[in-house]
């Protein structure tokens, strides 16, 4: 029964800017550089044949490339902070594109995100972290933003059942493309 979400990579300039920052924090676990991702949709544990129909569905997903840049930093969980994350600088067709992939999750049977999505890179899981260690972290890297990035396509990943995730193992990556565009452009090109 395989494990799987959809999401976007990051491309490895990005990616070894991440990895450069950690350390530093007492009670942290930091993700490996490869795991790095922008999750677009949780989607669990789901028999095989779910997963066919997810792989097939998300086959037709019409949305065109697009750039994004990753923007400062944060931790999940309040007062009792459990995750360490990028942020995603605010990006109409990322939502987009996310809200796509929540629609094509729901039509095939499975229950909405409960979760608000919130984008993000995850750096580390915390285990009751140091604070002064980890405020520290944040005040010296909040004016973090990485280079604009472009993102050709989106990946649906699968990861076996273990404490914070990974490692990640692409199952099948769709090409971003406006198909309006090259439908009107194969149309064009017939009539020359």
């Amino acid at each position: 029964m395989p494990r799987l979400f959809t999401g976007l990579e990051l491309p490895e300039d990005v990616a070894f800017d991440l990895d450069l920052m950690k350390g530093g924090i007492i009670g942290s676990r930091w993700i490996d550089r490869d795991s790095f991702h922008i999750t677009l949709r949780f989607i669990g544990d789901i028999d095989d044949g779910m997963a066919r129909e997810i792989a097939y569905a998300l086959d037709g997903v019409e949305a065109r490339p697009f750039s994004l840049r990753l923007k400062g930093l944060g931790v999940f969980g309040g007062n009792k902070p459990h995750t360490l994350y990028a942020g995603v600088e605010e990006n109409a067709d990322l939502r987009r594109l996310q809200s796509i992939h929540e629609r094509i999750c729901q039509v095939l049977g499975l229950p909405p995100e409960g979760r608000k999505f919130t984008p993000h890179v995850t750096l580390a899981r915390l285990k009751d972290p140091d604070f002064h260690s980890l405020h520290g972290f944040l005040a010296s890297h909040s004016l973090y933003k990485s280079r604009g990035f472009e993102v050709p396509r989106f990946v649906l990943f699968s990861s076996r059942p273990s404490r914070g995730g990974g490692p990640y193992a692409v199952e099948e990556s769709y090409d971003l493309h406006d198909r309006q565009s090259d439908d009107w452009r194969g149309a064009r090109e017939g009539a020359a």
